[in-house]
């Protein structure tokens, strides 16, 4: 059982270790890429080169738990890989802090430890002036939506007026059109009645 632990070990060491070449070698090429670029392309760059190096030293720790498991007979052999793969990712954490530390190959040209400058001075103001751009178009959007907010409300109280209004038309239409009955019936009713008086008057006569 102890053999099999042992040759476990090993294998994942050995898997550990091939995968840690590759991020390496991945790695490499990206330190070497960084002092090309500056600006944007740059800290792109340099945030990937953070993510390999994390993923390597994640692989160097699990490599560092394995070599337990592998006999005592081969383990001098192993922990003198270990330790120059572990010096190799100490020189590119050291490499990477210093590109990394460049401010001015990361934010540019422009960019100055002097904050009197003109450069930097002409950086604020383009900075001040391009808050209060957004200070005004935020303050824009909100009168936008108050407006509209009040149109809404206006909106909704004319449709409950005009909604008001005909009912009261229909309402007066109803009452128009019982008045109309009710003339038609009174000039049938004095029809009715001026015929019952000159009738008898006629025959009077």
């Amino acid at each position: 059982m102890a053999d099999t632990d042992t040759d476990t070990g090993s294998e994942l060491f050995g898997s550990y270790e091939a995968e840690l070449k590759l991020v390496q070698a991945d790695l490499n090429q990206k330190l070497d890429q960084i002092p090309e670029l500056v600006g944007e392309p740059r800290k792109s760059a340099v945030r990937l080169a953070e993510r390999s190096l994390e993923e390597a030293t994640e692989l160097l720790d699990q490599m560092r738990i394995e070599k337990q498991n592998i006999p005592s007979s081969t383990r001098s052999k192993i922990n003198q890989k270990f330790r120059n793969f572990e010096s190799d990712i100490d020189a590119s954490k050291r490499k990477l802090k210093d590109l990394s530390s460049d401010r001015k190959a990361l934010f540019g040209s422009r960019y100055t430890d002097d904050p009197n400058t003109d450069e930097q001075l002409e950086q604020r103001q383009q900075l001040l002036s391009g808050t209060d751009r957004l200070d005004r178009s935020s303050q824009r959007l909100r009168d936008s939506q108050r407006i509209a907010n009040e149109t809404e409300d206006i909106g909704r109280g004319t449709l409950a007026d005009l909604h008001v209004q005909r009912e009261q038309i229909q309402h007066t239409r109803m009452t128009i059109l019982e008045s109309e009955g009710y003339v038609d019936r009174s000039v049938k009713t004095l029809r009715g009645m001026a015929r019952r008086y000159f009738i008898p008057f006629h025959r009077a006569n």
